[in-house]
């Protein structure tokens, strides 16, 4: 595998929105959940509690069923720093989000996990959310490269700071898979190293 497999240009698919403002870690997945020991089966449990609170809620919805770009509002994945959060929404299916802010170790978390996090101005977000919501089965672009979001005729500023978008499009998020990809290298230069291979 190479870095060419991890590149996030452009996401392509379906819309989910949820509305409101600082919706904390918490709420994406409850603390209890934090006791598993592997994160496999945690997307079913994304927003557990909210959805049983209120049957409405997108999570809920069979028409957001498949759908993988979340539009949020303002300080989303604020609270605890857990990494369960970013990783319940992407193995419910979520591979992009839009708001207008994050939290700042949620927006690392997705980072580290190849979820690009983009910010829109509150007018576009209200607009995407309601547009979503009337044609839940129009797909919409996230394209990180030009950072802009793409729904139907309309062009919306979406931006990311430099470096994650340097990462996310380069496709070298992944920190694991730029070790593996750089084994050989490493191999040579521990090699010339006497404090590894010279005692």
């Amino acid at each position: 595998m190479t870095t060419t497999d991890f590149k996030r240009r452009q996401l392509s698919g379906r819309g989910i929105p949820v509305t409101g403002n600082d919706i904390d870690t918490d709420r994406i997945i409850p603390a209890r959940f934090l006791k598993a020991v592997t994160f496999e089966g945690m997307g079913e449990h994304a927003f557990e509690d909210a959805k049983k609170q209120n049957p409405e809620h997108p999570f809920n919805q069979p028409v957001y069923k498949g759908a993988s770009v979340l539009v949020v509002g303002q300080n989303f994945g604020c609270g605890s720093s857990r990494e369960h959060a970013p990783q319940a929404l992407m193995r419910w299916g979520i591979s992009a989000i839009v708001g207008g802010s994050f939290g700042e170790i949620f927006f690392g978390n997705c980072v580290m996990l190849g979820i690009p996090c983009l910010v829109a101005t509150q007018a576009d977000l209200e607009w995407l959310q309601k547009a979503i919501g009337r044609e839940p089965k129009t797909p919409l672009t996230v394209d990180v490269e030009k950072q802009e979001v793409r729904f139907g005729d309309r062009v919306i500023k979406a931006t990311v700071p430099d470096g994650p978008r340097n990462q996310l499009v380069a496709g070298t998020w992944d920190s694991t898979a730029v070790l593996i990809e750089a084994g050989a290298a490493i191999e040579a230069t521990a090699a010339k190293l006497p404090y590894v291979s010279g005692y």
